[in-house]
């Protein structure tokens, strides 16, 4: 077997930084729409009226799809997730021969060229979604009821008293959670291999194929995976400590 063959991670070092460099591409963009799709679901959940037509409406044409989206993003497996839209949702979206929203030539090269990625940074935004939702819903019920009371009498909006009272104070209790799901979101990116996006499980897998050695591929990614996490980790904690401070001198 040998030691360490150092020669296999240099040459194919450039396969492991475009690897890495897509990783974080995927983990940036999903990050984001995960966050913002994760706000709404979250604020829709609580979205509630207590008498008149707003009420019905908002029972059963919010309440009642949040709650079935965040269950079956939830209860289902992610890899499953990737494999029904790259396999499933994406054919029937963008088809060359007549795709519901894309079709023809052009459809032909989106799929060809930016297919993986797509299907994996939509599953994953999906997917972390559903878990940033009850985040958020759990950080807006954590906040006392009456500065929000005290907020609508003095005139302000519900979607003024979110912004301006309750999500500034329930942001600073999410972000432990929100780090956590980004570091998820940074090692599921490794499930989208599957569907041939090239990332950091993709490179390994392509050099253990070509040497039939595993020791250097995976523990090379391995590492990168623990460097990306622990520089976030460290990005959050730095986070926590600055907004931190207001909930200590309350």
């Amino acid at each position: 077997m040998g030691g360490f063959q150092w020669n296999i991670i240099s040459e194919y070092m450039p396969l492991f930084v475009e690897g890495t460099l897509m990783t974080l591409k995927c983990t940036v963009i999903c990050v984001i729409a995960g966050t913002l799709l994760g706000l709404v679901l979250g604020v829709g959940r609580l979205a509630e009226a207590r008498h008149g037509f707003y009420k019905y409406f908002l029972r059963y044409a919010v309440q009642f799809p949040v709650r079935f989206y965040v269950s079956f993003f939830r209860g289902t497996p992610l890899f499953v997730q990737i494999l029904l839209i790259h396999f499933a949702l994406m054919p029937l979206l963008i088809n060359p021969s007549g795709g519901l929203i894309v079709s023809g030539d052009f459809a032909r090269e989106i799929r060809s060229q930016y297919g993986a990625f797509m299907s994996a940074v939509l599953a994953i935004s999906l997917n972390a979604g559903a878990y940033v939702s009850e985040i958020f819903r759990a950080g807006i019920q954590s906040i006392d009821r009456g500065q929000a009371e005290a907020a609508r009498s003095l005139g302000m909006t519900y979607m003024q008293t979110l912004r301006k009272v309750v999500l500034p104070q329930a942001f600073r209790r999410m972000l432990p959670p929100l780090g956590n799901n980004a570091i998820a979101i940074v090692k599921d990116s490794s499930l989208a291999s599957a569907i041939g996006l090239a990332e950091l499980a993709y490179a390994a897998r392509t050099v253990s194929g070509a040497y039939a050695r595993y020791w250097e591929p995976y523990l090379t990614i391995s590492l990168i995976y623990w460097v990306i996490t622990l520089v976030l980790s460290a990005f959050v904690q730095h986070l926590e400590t600055r907004y931190g401070k207001g909930d200590r001198r309350q």
